[in-house]
């Protein structure tokens, strides 16, 4: 798990704390992590964004945008198509092949 530093207005902050002091979360980094899936989930288009700019930028395989986007990979693949991204054949590493297995494991 990765750690991210974030400024956060105070206003969200005290209700942040107060939230986890009443028990709604069990610490500050469960109730960011809670909101940040629960944004993802209620926001189709975000994700499927973030996870063709991943995709472009060489960060991640299409096995893993298809995952981050909700999708599987024919979908992923003709977003990143109609999205002008160029596809990318192959891992390219140890890595991105146990990746793609996993995703393949998990096709519906």
């Amino acid at each position: 798990m990765s750690r991210t530093t974030a400024t956060i207005p105070d206003d969200l902050t005290d209700l942040m704390e107060g939230a986890v002091r009443a028990g709604v979360f069990e610490n500050k980094s469960d109730a960011i992590r809670h909101v940040l899936r629960e944004y993802f989930q209620e926001n189709r288009e975000a994700r499927i964004a973030a996870a063709v700019s991943l995709y472009d930028d060489g960060d991640i395989t299409l096995g893993t945008a298809a995952r981050l986007a909700g999708l599987n990979r024919f979908e992923m693949r003709d977003i990143l198509r109609e999205e002008g991204v160029d596809l990318r054949f192959g891992p390219e590493d140890m890595a991105a092949v146990r990746d793609e297995i996993d995703v393949a494991r998990n096709l519906e």
